[in-house]
């Protein structure tokens, strides 16, 4: 879009679906590599070639006019990353108070999830260590490097809510936060990811 896109790159951990023909039916970049987000998200950033890198979920859509956000963040913190602001793709009175709760935990502690996205330019994202190969929480083990070089971006991202309203908004949302209490607390990363249902 208006030249911000350089090059779009899907990386798939195994899976059974219709990957490499959305990929081709996009013009995008396919790579596989080991299942773990931590895994594909550093494998996605080395194949890359952009001075600026921008990681999404799959599950997560930024709205329409994105690039002038994007733009925008480029141009007025050239040295820092971004975050966007969450939103959860349902009507359910709890996806609001989630998301508020998710974007209250960036603005204050600097700490976004992956579902919030980062756009970071790839010198910093370098220096800073990049993505580590773990199975969960490499999010969190990036933005904490990240602490004064990390901002919020002026734009909704919108991300799939079936796990909340599969699993319960309460459930699900106190045991995301007991997983990062403990990850914070020095409980490493594969033992929090067994049991762990993305």
């Amino acid at each position: 879009m208006d030249g911000i896109i350089r090059e779009v790159i899907l990386v798939d951990g195994g899976s059974d679906d219709a990957i490499a023909e959305v990929a081709d039916g996009v013009g995008a970049l396919l790579i596989n590599a080991p299942r773990g987000r931590g895994m594909q998200l550093a494998a996605g950033a080395q194949a890359a070639q952009g001075a600026w890198l921008m990681f999404l979920h799959a599950d997560s859509v930024l709205g329409s006019d994105w690039a002038d956000a994007v733009r925008r963040h480029m141009h007025g913190a050239p040295g820092k990353a971004g975050y966007f602001q969450l939103a959860f793709s349902s009507a359910h009175p709890m996806a609001r108070l989630t998301a508020g709760w998710a974007n209250f935990r960036a603005r204050i502690f600097g700490l976004p999830y992956g579902d919030q996205g980062l756009l970071i330019p790839r010198a910093l994202y370098e220096t800073s260590g990049g993505f580590a190969e773990l199975p969960l929480m490499e999010d969190v083990a990036l933005v904490r490097r990240l602490r004064g070089r990390l901002c919020a971006i002026d734009m909704q991202i919108e991300t799939s809510a079936e796990r909340y309203e599969r699993d319960g908004w309460l459930r699900r949302g106190s045991g995301n936060l007991w997983r990062l209490v403990r990850y914070l607390a020095g409980v490493p990363a594969e033992r929090l990811a067994k049991g762990y249902d993305r």
